[in-house]
């Protein structure tokens, strides 16, 4: 299994509500993309972040499913969103678990 997590951070005119769709729009991939057996994502509560408002966490069966996450269009079309909104930096760690 592969353990894929990611931090957004966003420049400051980017709304809530567009940061709600972002969220909305992480949630579906679950159900978009084959091996991907748990998918979570909300808004950071605390203030030891250093910015990043989002975090995630996307669990995939295996390296093939993880492999083809990220250049598939469903993806792809989040990362374009992500940059239509305001997304500032993004912080990604992948592991084997």
């Amino acid at each position: 299994m592969i353990e894929h997590i990611v931090l957004f951070k966003f420049k400051p005119e980017t709304t809530k509500a567009q940061k709600e769709e972002a969220l909305k729009r992480l949630r579906e991939l679950k159900n978009k993309l084959p091996g991907i057996l748990d998918l979570q994502t909300n808004f950071n509560f605390t203030d030891r972040s250093k910015g990043y408002e989002i975090g995630l966490t996307v669990r995939f069966e295996s390296m093939a499913a993880f492999e083809h996450y990220g250049p598939s269009p469903e993806h792809q079309a989040f990362v374009a969103f992500l940059d239509e909104i305001g997304v500032e930096d993004k912080l990604a760690l992948d592991f084997e678990i």
